[in-house]
């Protein structure tokens, strides 16, 4: 048992590491992406379309349950490879794919036939001609990319259930890579604006997300047969598990279509600031929640199959403990630290963003800060319904809370603007978020209870998070009262006062932080000071 657990942590330590570091260098290149699109169109009228044309190529990768492909399939590929049996594995994955690329080319053929009028149901706060002309324009360039996408991964799944990660994580860097290049053949031509960004999305998605895991299952000896059966018992079970992800409707899905929807009422240039706002939060969303959930579900999911519930809610919980430690220190910085991130990333090597942009953009951050840790705990807790095969509870939950929220978003939008639809927002996913956890615990007691075991004795995934976001908020307090004196003495928006000032107010928020969480018995950080102890004694000898 001893040596299995030491093998379970290794695995998912070594997927960890290579997510973590993909996802990092991925939200790094997704930031000099905005900044180029910062330098390009600003916050403005065109930079508000390019954000908006996403929302129908979304739209689409969501009905066909794209971004639940790996949590879907892996459990199903999984079985084969378990049972020794990879042939009937691959069989699966070409039913599976051979459906999807029917339908799948038949949505892309009719959203862009029908373009011009789902344009007005995007974003119904554009009405001149001019602007749904390009809106149209870019949604038409986008869409096809989304055929790339959704089959992409389905061949991503096909590595991670094989413990094969590299090239799956490799693929979102030539993505964003590839919207640079474009974006700087569009700076060079002006007159092509935001459609450089948008042919950048197309052929990103399909030497990224295609070509490289095409590569790899090419590499596992991947037999992808022309065969398309509507009787599949995997097919079956493929849309069994995806068909609630298809049809609801969960906050953390549409949570960004209100808000383009609702922008687009807005003076031009909020719906730009609300995007550059929420990709700087993402920084940190990506690298602890997204890593973690990613890492861990093959490994969740082999545990549940072998009936070890209680080790697999022990695997999932301690994890989303530790990456709320991490979470909510990033929240901290972005919060007292974010003019001076936004300024340095948008307004200081540009014209078109200013820093009354840079401050609008923080106030915008800062209150969407307030959801991160909901927002990386959620793609953690959803995989452990997912390993048990509930794909419906995780969906109803996100729906109702969609449905409840909307007028939230409607009155802040029309009383605060886009700082109200920020904190709607925030607020919708916290309500998402504590209310799966505690849902998922008692699934998770139901199953144990089933095979004669108990959660009586195992913490839960959110113990000690009031504890943890009262030091969050007690740095919070510390770190804007000092802006207000760093202000004064370091004044301006030059290179060096940007800089001073980020790093003296994160590293003291950070501090204030940590003291604050180990005085209130957060056992988790006490965990991560001593294995990073370890890690230095061990260097110096």
């Amino acid at each position: 048992m001893a040596n299995r657990r030491s093998s379970q942590a290794r695995t998912i330590g070594i997927a960890s590491a290579i997510w973590g570091v993909s996802i990092f260098l991925s939200r790094i290149l997704g930031l000099v992406r905005e900044q180029i699109i910062g330098r390009t169109l600003g916050a403005s009228r065109q930079a508000d379309l390019y954000f908006a044309s996403f929302t129908l190529p979304d739209f689409l990768n969501y009905l066909l349950a794209a971004g639940a492909l790996s949590i879907v399939f892996i459990p199903i590929f999984v079985k084969y490879l378990e049972a020794g049996d990879t042939k009937r594995g691959w069989e699966a994955f070409s039913v599976i794919a051979n459906f999807i690329v029917v339908v799948g080319s038949l949505g892309i053929a009719l959203m862009m036939i029908f373009a011009r009028p789902l344009a007005t149901l995007v974003a119904p706060g554009f009405t001149e001609a001019a602007e749904i002309d390009e809106l149209v324009r870019l949604m038409r360039i986008i869409l096809p990319a989304q055929f790339f996408h959704i089959l992409g991964g389905l061949l991503s799944a096909a590595l991670m259930a094989q413990d094969r990660h590299a090239l799956p994580a490799l693929a979102p860097l030539i993505y964003s890579a590839c919207i640079i290049l474009g974006g700087l053949v569009g700076a060079y031509y002006p007159e092509l604006g935001a459609e450089g960004f948008a042919w950048g999305v197309l052929a990103g998605s399909i030497l990224g997300p295609f070509a490289l895991p095409l590569f790899g299952c090419l590499r596992t000896h991947m037999r992808w047969h022309a065969a398309l059966s509507l009787r599949s018992a995997d097919l079956h079970r493929y849309l069994l598990l995806s068909l609630p992800i298809m049809i609801g409707f969960s906050i953390v899905v549409v949570d960004e279509w209100i808000i383009k929807n609702q922008a687009s009422f807005l003076a031009a240039g909020a719906l730009a600031q609300l995007q550059y706002g929420r990709t700087l939060m993402k920084v940190p969303i990506g690298i602890f929640g997204m890593a973690l959930g990613v890492a861990s579900y093959p490994t969740i999911s082999r545990l549940v199959a072998a009936g070890d519930v209680v080790e697999a809610y022990g695997v999932l919980s301690r994890a989303i403990r530790l990456m709320l430690v991490a979470i909510l220190a990033a929240g901290v910085c972005l919060t007292i630290a974010g003019y001076e991130a936004v300024y340095l990333i948008w307004g200081m090597f540009g014209s078109r963003f200013t820093a009354a942009d840079a401050l609008e953009t923080s106030r915008i951050l800062a209150l969407l800060t307030i959801g991160i840790g909901g927002w990386a705990a959620q793609s953690v807790i959803s995989r452990g319904f997912y390993a048990l095969g509930s794909t419906w509870l995780p969906t109803l939950v996100g729906t109702a809370v969609t449905f409840a929220m909307i007028p939230l978003y409607v009155v802040l939008r029309e009383r605060f603007g886009a700082e109200g639809l920020a904190v709607a927002s925030s607020t919708a996913i916290l309500a998402y978020v504590f209310l799966l956890g505690w849902l998922q615990r008692r699934r998770f007691e139901k199953e144990a209870a089933a095979r004669g075991a108990s959660l009586s004795t195992a913490p839960g995934m959110l113990s000690g998070v009031w504890r943890l976001s009262l030091a969050a908020v007690v740095a919070i307090g510390v770190g804007l009262a000092l802006r207000m004196g760093l202000v004064v003495i370091l004044p301006g928006n030059g290179v060096v006062a940007i800089l001073v000032r980020g790093a003296v107010l994160c590293l003291a928020g950070l501090g204030v932080y940590a003291a604050a969480a180990w005085a209130l018995g957060i056992t988790e950080l006490r965990e991560v000071g001593q294995k990073v102890g370890r890690a230095l004694r061990g260097r110096r000898s």
